[in-house]
């Protein structure tokens, strides 16, 4: 029977918490029916939490097992995708376009060092056994990808396991600053060294479209900002690598401290890359599971009138996520891979929509009719997992919310060259922009 162990990062070391295994076929990779439980000793010590403690909101720590018809959403989460997928399918001896009977050896290489604060230990094993020696670069030779640089990738087998572990189709290295100034694959510096986390985004062939996206991926942190929405710090593109800051990474006193971070797929418990939840079915998950569901279902709402006047389609589970920490705070990580993603040369369309109230144009006043609607729904029939004392819904405050967004869609709409769209993209997005304005300004 296979099985591997989770590991789980607190107070200054990791723990091994619980163990998933196959009850179904290897080869039918995610897709096999797990049986997974917490350790007794993790169990008895901190029996039904919900924080960074459990491995997802939705499964308390306790003594009831975890019986699925596929793996674990957390662990799906942890499965190198897209560029990093093909790239450790060749160092493991696999073909890069293998399928799911792939997925189980893939994750057993692949989640040594994933975001978040777990890890499948045997990955962590395998990445130690397979380590090679350490090396810092400076930003230029990471920005230009000079010759010592990519030699070194290349000698680990290009973008390598604990270090490219980030889901997408973008090639993606986990970097980070030592006390020296230089830059480190990840996994290879000790966090006593550890200054700064970055993922580095590196620009894909000479598309133009899609060098478009890349550049716009700083400026268009910048306009969240002054949309409102939650940012964690300012993106630097350098030659044709984004620099990225983490935000499940915090280096306090010496120490860094890894934060949880489930997807939304996580939370919503739904399994596979293809099949998305709702956005109603999401706002359900924010308030059963957060903290503070009035900001965190505003934030989620005023981040998708973003997306609509911004043309960032690629709205899929795991581009947004929930954060835990160890006090018990649940709540919306900052956004992050914010781009016009309308300009993707395969056309991608608008996968996360509002159920009956989405053709590209949501209605905004039933949005707000339908999540307070479902504040009803949740509190009323709590469950183990919904956070304790959860009020509902208040209307007023998500339309001041989301009224609060008119002077900055319009400022934009107005300004937008001088605040880094470049010209063709600005012109495209006016349109929109001011739409959105004009939708909130008689929301009621």
């Amino acid at each position: 029977m296979k099985s591997c162990t989770l590991q789980l990062y607190a107070q200054g070391a990791w723990h091994d918490v619980a163990s998933v295994r196959l009850s179904g076929d290897e080869a039918e990779g995610w897709k096999a029916k797990t049986y997974s439980g917490y350790a007794l000793e993790w169990a008895f010590a901190h029996a039904g939490a919900t924080d960074a403690h459990a491995l997802c909101a939705g499964w308390p720590v306790g003594l009831e097992p975890l019986q699925l018809g596929h793996w674990p959403v957390f662990l799906i989460d942890m499965l190198p995708q897209g560029f990093g997928r093909q790239e450790l399918l060749q160092r493991i001896g696999l073909s890069p376009m293998a399928g799911v009977p792939a997925d189980w050896p893939l994750l057993l290489a692949g989640a040594g060092n994933p975001i978040g604060h777990l890890r499948i230990k045997e990955a962590a094993q395998w990445l130690e056994a397979h380590a090679g020696a350490q090396r810092g670069f400076t930003d230029e030779e990471v920005a230009q990808r000079g010759d010592a640089f990519s030699e070194y990738l290349a000698s680990y087998g290009l973008f390598v396991a604990g270090s490219s572990g980030v889901q997408g189709e973008w090639p993606k290295v986990l970097l980070t600053r030592a006390k020296d100034g230089l830059l480190y694959l990840d996994h290879t510096l000790p966090d006593a060294q550890a200054v700064q986390h970055y993922i580095v985004k590196f620009g894909r062939g000479t598309d133009r479209q899609l060098a478009s996206i890349l550049r716009h991926e700083a400026p268009y942190m910048t306009l969240a900002q002054q949309l409102g929405l939650r940012v964690q710090a300012p993106l630097v593109l350098r030659e044709r690598a984004l620099f990225i800051p983490r935000f499940d990474r915090v280096v306090q006193d010496g120490q860094v401290l890894r934060l949880a971070q489930e997807s939304i797929a996580t939370l919503t418990g739904m399994p596979g890359f293809e099949s998305v939840p709702t956005h109603d079915q999401v706002c359900a998950a924010l308030m059963r599971h957060c903290t503070d569901p009035q900001a965190e279902v505003l934030e989620y709402i005023k981040r998708d009138v973003v997306n609509l006047a911004l043309g960032n389609k690629d709205n899929h589970a795991r581009n947004t996520a929930v954060q835990r920490d160890f006090n018990g705070h649940i709540a919306l990580t900052p956004l992050y891979d914010f781009a016009p993603m309308y300009l993707h040369p395969d056309g991608i369309a608008r996968r996360i929509r509002w159920e009956g109230n989405d053709g590209g144009q949501p209605d905004w006043a039933r949005v707000l009719d339908r999540v307070c609607e479902l504040s009803e729904q949740v509190t009323s029939h709590p469950n183990k997992s919904r956070k304790k004392g959860a009020a509902r819904l208040r209307r007023a405050p998500l339309v001041e919310g989301l009224k609060a967004m008119v002077p900055a869609l319009e400022r934009i709409a107005s300004e937008g060259e001088t605040m880094g769209l470049e010209p063709e993209v600005f012109s495209h997005l006016r349109q929109y922009l001011l739409a959105r304005a004009q939708e909130l300004t008689v929301l009621v």
